[in-house]
């Protein structure tokens, strides 16, 4: 059985286990704490040096320590419901809206999170090393988030879905970033109404709660 390395708490591991869960996968979760530091254990080491959640072990042992390798390992091994798009133009456009959403949303969080919360004084940056903040860029980050928001608004106000007329690993994305939003208290504007009718339809999704 699939082995997935999680941290229930964090955004980008919620990723991995809404995509299994679209897709019906059994999996065994193992937990991963991160406010206890258990990422940077040498235990955890072995599994994945970058110290980050997710990591996915295969059936063969192999491990997947990013997103994007995760998303396309299983939609190759279970490749229904298609997630990454079946047509040469589907697949187009939701490996760019799954681009924007991790780089204009995504890391727009995570720069304003962890360059200012005390939790995670000389961790700006995940990973094995530790990387004093910059208050600057969270000031950044909370602009790029606000702007973001503006552009997913506008990109839902003529589609039923992130990147077209299907659900897909960008609607995940998408939904993982407005939540993780909130983490920094930014969110949708009321006038941003297909954004929220959008946001209102993901969280009817059985995979919401995964």
């Amino acid at each position: 059985m699939i082995k997935l390395y999680d941290c229930t708490t964090a955004p980008s591991p919620r990723r991995t286990r809404m995509f299994l869960s679209e897709k019906g996968i059994d999996y065994e979760n193992i937990q991963v704490d991160l406010t206890k530091g258990e990422q940077l254990s040498e235990s955890f080491r072995k599994i994945n040096p970058g110290c980050t959640v997710p990591a996915l072990v295969t059936e063969d042992g192999d491990v997947l320590t990013e997103n994007a390798g995760i998303s396309a390992y299983l939609e190759a091994l279970y490749p229904n419901p298609p997630l990454l798009g079946t047509t040469p133009m589907e697949k187009a456009q939701i490996a760019t809206w799954n681009w924007r959403c991790e780089m204009g949303g995504l890391m727009s969080a995570a720069e304003a999170l962890r360059n200012s919360s005390p939790a995670m004084k000389d961790r700006a940056l995940p990973g094995p090393k530790n990387i004093p903040q910059i208050p600057e860029l969270a000031e950044r980050g909370l602009m790029k988030l606000g702007w973001f928001f503006k552009t997913l608004n506008r990109q839902l106000s003529v589609n039923e879905f992130v990147a077209g007329d299907s659900y897909s690993v960008a609607d995940i994305t998408a939904t993982i970033v407005v939540d993780f939003g909130r983490w920094v208290k930014v969110y949708p504007q009321d006038d941003q109404t297909a954004l929220l009718a959008w946001h209102d339809r993901m969280k009817a999704r059985p995979n919401y709660n995964a």
